[in-house]
């Protein structure tokens, strides 16, 4: 059953604030997960005819899994998209002081900071060096591989094990993958 433009802005309602909670957490960054709910929800709208559930929760469970679909589209395009804007002169609408403390509040994202930058002072300085080429540059590894004057299996391993202590560190927060 499609839903229908009021049910969406019900859900909406209901639910956006657990929505952006859910982006911050991850984002880190409050403009984005406003960006990112207000995508879901477009997402949403214009895809409503192919809604088959019957139930709040499952309506629900669909607007998650577009969620996560346009989270993972951000990360994918991330880079680029900034580099076309930039280009462009075009510049992203932005949050008042207030917006972006009521959004860390929401998120708790300060207690997630602190977490992240701990699990980062514990990582040996090759491990955070190639986190920084591979994750925040988004270089190839074998760019960093090359970079580093180091094998591409060593790269992936230093990544690996780089993200495996930041995700240990960062695994007792409420919102993270490994919390209970």
């Amino acid at each position: 059953m499609a839903l229908d433009p009021d049910d969406l802005a019900r859900l909406y309602r209901a639910h956006a604030a657990d929505l952006l909670r859910f982006f911050a957490r991850r984002t880190l960054q409050p403009e984005v997960a406003v960006d990112l709910v207000g995508e879901t929800f477009a997402r949403a709208f214009a895809n409503r005819a192919r809604y088959r559930g019957r139930e709040d929760r499952e309506a629900l469970a669909w607007i998650y899994g577009i969620a996560r679909h346009e989270l993972s589209m951000y990360f994918r395009r991330g880079v680029v998209e900034r580099r076309a804007l930039a280009r462009l002169g075009v510049e992203r609408g932005s949050l008042t002081d207030s917006d972006y403390e009521r959004i860390e509040d929401l998120a708790s994202l300060r207690s997630h900071q602190a977490a992240l930058a701990e699990g980062l002072a514990s990582l040996s300085i090759e491990q955070r060096e190639a986190l920084q080429l591979r994750i925040v540059e988004e270089r190839s590894y074998a760019e960093l591989a090359s970079r580093l004057g180091i094998t591409e299996q060593t790269a992936r391993a230093r990544v690996s094990r780089a993200l495996r202590a930041l995700a240990k560190a960062t695994d007792h927060l409420e919102g993270t993958p490994g919390y209970a």
